[in-house]
């Protein structure tokens, strides 16, 4: 069974910052992605990061998301600049699937909740 540990959420204000980590030890062999998931929404790919380490973002944080992953560590990072209110939501990491959007894996990690407001 995969085991995903999501940390690094927060409240903070709009403007402000925040760093996301995931531990897995999948992230070396995968296309690695952010999703995340706010009330009454579905949970969303927000990011994705290529084994060869080209990455993309969903529209509406391109430009204030940065993922990156340390494969020595295991670890795969957001980095989220200019936080808005609609970032509000529970962050997740999981593999992608090729189709480019899907998660790959069934099971997911506790998330770690972003909550930005003043």
């Amino acid at each position: 069974q995969v085991q995903l540990v999501e940390s690094g959420g927060g409240l903070v204000q709009p403007g402000g910052s925040l760093r996301l980590s995931c531990v897995a030890s999948i992230v070396r062999f995968y296309t690695m992605g952010w999703y995340r998931q706010s009330p009454g929404k579905q949970r969303e790919l927000v990011a994705g990061i290529l084994s060869g380490g080209r990455t993309n973002y969903a529209d509406s944080v391109k430009g204030r998301f940065t993922i990156s992953r340390d494969n020595a560590k295991n670890t795969m990072y957001l980095q989220m600049n200019n936080l808005k209110p609609e970032d509000t939501a529970v962050y997740y990491c999981n593999a992608v699937n090729p189709d480019g959007s899907s998660p790959l894996f069934a099971s997911w990690g506790q998330g770690t909740q972003v909550t930005v407001s003043s």
